[in-house]
């Protein structure tokens, strides 16, 4: 006998974010997927920082966006220097409330809201070398595989380490 498992079950948050983050993460999500991109939002990194949204292009392009809901958010949180050398391409995303000058030129920008996202500024390319490319590539799927298992069979215990 087969079970039909439902699409609608919903990942479990962790807390960290807030509602208004939640809505950008989903937005950017929605953009990068659109345009062949896969996503995984909150990856680790092997640096110990967690990266808030990472795409993974048809290519193997890896992009990583750092979600800023607000101007105290950018300003309290500095994490996103260490970003860098996880991704050939490193974005902010915030909403029409925020500024977009305050933002770093070097960086890419992306306006979101809960239903989609447009790219206001591209991001310099700056490509990982193939050693760093394949670490998150198998990085990405693990943890993709693992939460979607996870979703499956949640009494098995959920795990991305």
């Amino acid at each position: 006998m087969f079970m039909v498992y439902s699409a609608a079950i919903a990942f479990p948050r962790d807390g960290r974010q807030s509602e208004m983050a939640l809505a950008l993460q989903r937005g950017v999500g929605r953009l990068f997927r659109a345009h062949g991109h896969a996503v995984v939002t909150e990856l680790g990194l092997s640096s110990g920082r967690r990266a808030d949204v990472v795409a993974l292009g048809p290519g193997g392009e890896i992009t990583i966006v750092e979600i800023k809901s607000s101007i105290e958010d950018f300003r309290a949180d500095r994490k996103w220097f260490d970003y860098a050398p996880y991704c050939d391409r490193l974005y902010f995303a915030s909403h029409a409330g925020v500024p977009a000058e305050i933002f770093p030129a070097a960086a890419g920008l992306i306006l979101a809201d809960a239903y989609g996202a447009e790219i206001l500024r591209e991001p310099p390319l700056t490509p990982l070398s193939a050693a760093r490319r394949k670490a998150m590539m198998i990085q990405f799927g693990q943890v993709a595989a693992r939460r979607l298992q996870g979703l499956f069979d949640p009494e098995a215990g959920f795990s991305e380490v």
